[in-house]
């Protein structure tokens, strides 16, 4: 999962692309980058690590243009390596830069064309260079004196028909302006947004609509499923949809996780999604527990507070806040390696004895996927004083791989994998577990827009909406991104030897 953001002004557009991206954080803390146009002359900065560390005073003075865009990262299979830091750029043609959020399911296929067909030189294995080079060999093909709109849409019809997989985009073309577009899907989330400033309509392209609200931007709307929004160097904005939509299917687990709450996609409020969850939870409990024993609700924090809080105003129970978070530790779900993961947990919570002392505790999260955090922080409620500890997911459990840009590549490192909920009940240490039922979710989520009848909930389902993720294709996938493959590649880069100047350094690994 990554964070994107485009911007096309009439002043430059340096500091409000920073600051979108310090809004957009939590959706990569891996890596960090800013391109920008400074009357035709490309100016960039992308590093590995936050926002804040990545750009200083000195790289912001050089991030000339008013237009850009910029993008954070989180590795699905890629190495912490700044290679991999986007956006990427080719100077072929106009010169085009991009990011990308999410993952393309045909990856390898389009790798060996662009080289054998297309004649491109790919530097690194990541699906987004693949990406980007599709759409420049597409925009290529133009017989027109000068780049027009209708270039720019024919070139995005024919990513839609090269790449599959779940993905929103944003770029730039050197000179011309700012394009933002979304797989035929939905899968993955962008809006549009715009503000006036002294007589100039100002156009953002955004992950969410939080970052529009921070720079004061109105939400225009969403992006629709296959559709590509342009906006040109001067303001004109032009929007097209580029192919069928083949369905409106946005990630579920955007919802459950990974989207701020205060955000605002596909016409659905996170914040309400949440609470609704925190209902139908509380609804199971006593379907299942009339009697229960609970004397306190606390939330792991931050993202299960909404649904937590509605759980015990369902049940009548006490809501206590339990664990203190350090601000200054990553969201450990996306962290790349276990071990990170199993060291960042106690670093980042601490618990507020008072609360747990001879209570039976129900914790809520909002998810369960690999089991190393609950089973910590039961651990910790226990050693906090907790007479007994129930644990419950806002959502069901998480039993398959997903392979649209969240990093659950590996069915053995999912702690549902072919587990019932008792068996997870026990390795994660919990005294009673439940789950939301997959219909709950979709019914709470999907309760604000009647537009949305479907969600890509595959990695509870099993069921991908592409129709092309096949289990050949699922081993292939578990293979290269599971921790132990990602923990091999960066042992091997840390033994290169340093590069002499003027020599090529092998491939960055897959992203």
């Amino acid at each position: 999962m990554c964070g994107i953001v485009g911007i096309v002004s009439n002043k430059p557009v340096n500091q409000s692309i920073y600051d979108a991206l310090i809004v957009l954080q939590h959706r990569g803390q891996d890596a960090a980058g800013i391109m920008t146009d400074d009357a035709g002359t490309l100016c960039q900065r992308k590093d590995n690590g936050l926002v804040q560390d990545v750009f200083q005073r000195k790289h912001m003075l050089r991030l000339r243009g008013n237009m850009g865009i910029g993008h954070v990262r989180y590795p699905t299979a890629g190495m912490s390596s700044s290679a991999e830091a986007q956006p990427f750029y080719v100077n072929s043609p106009y010169g085009i830069c991009l990011g990308h959020n999410g993952n393309l399911t045909n990856t390898r296929e389009l790798q060996e064309l662009l080289r054998q067909q297309d004649k491109r030189h790919l530097n690194t294995g990541s699906d987004t260079e693949a990406l980007l080079n599709v759409f420049a060999h597409e925009l290529q093909q133009s017989q027109s004196a000068e780049l027009t709109p209708a270039d720019v849409f024919a070139a995005v019809e024919g990513v839609h028909q090269r790449c599959h997989g779940g993905y929103a985009i944003v770029a730039m073309i050197m000179g011309h302006g700012v394009l933002g577009f979304r797989d035929p899907h939905g899968i993955r989330p962008v809006v549009l947004g715009q503000r006036d400033t002294n007589g100039f309509t100002e156009y953002m392209v955004a992950s969410e609509s939080v970052a529009l609200d921070a720079l004061g931007f109105e939400l225009v709307r969403d992006i629709l499923p296959g559709e590509a929004v342009y906006i040109e160097a001067d303001g004109t904005l032009h929007s097209k949809l580029c192919g069928a939509a083949k369905s409106y299917t946005p990630c579920v687990f955007e919802y459950v996780y990974f989207a701020r709450p205060d955000s605002i996609m596909d016409g659905i409020s996170v914040y309400k999604s949440r609470m609704r969850m925190g209902e139908r939870l509380a609804d199971k409990i006593l379907r299942e527990r009339p009697d229960h024993d609970i004397d306190v609700v606390i939330p792991i924090p931050d993202s299960s507070r909404t649904s937590a809080l509605s759980v015990a105003h369902s049940l009548g129970v006490k809501y206590r806040e339990g664990f203190i978070k350090n601000r200054y530790i990553g969201r450990t779900f996306i962290m790349p390696g276990q071990e990170m993961r199993q060291k960042s947990v106690r670093r980042k919570l601490n618990a507020i004895d008072l609360e747990f002392r001879d209570k039976v505790v129900l914790l809520v999260d909002d998810s369960i996927v690999r089991g190393t955090t609950s089973k910590q922080i039961i651990e910790m409620a226990r050693d906090a004083g907790a007479r007994k500890v129930y644990f419950a997911s806002a959502s069901p459990p998480v039993r398959y791989p997903n392979v649209f840009g969240i990093d659950m590549a590996a069915s053995a490192e999912l702690v549902a994998c072919n587990r019932s909920e008792a068996e997870v009940a026990d390795i994660i240490g919990a005294d009673w577990l439940i789950y939301q039922n997959l219909d709950d979710l979709i019914q709470a989520v999907q309760y604000d827009n009647g537009d949305i009848k479907e969600f890509d909930t595959s990695c509870f389902s099993g069921e991908y909406v592409t129709g092309d993720v096949t289990v050949e294709y699922l081993r292939e996938v578990e293979a290269l991104r599971s921790d132990k493959a990602k923990k091999a590649r960066e042992k091997a880069r840390r033994k290169r030897k340093p590069f002499k100047d003027g020599q090529v350094g092998p491939s960055a690994g897959v992203a």
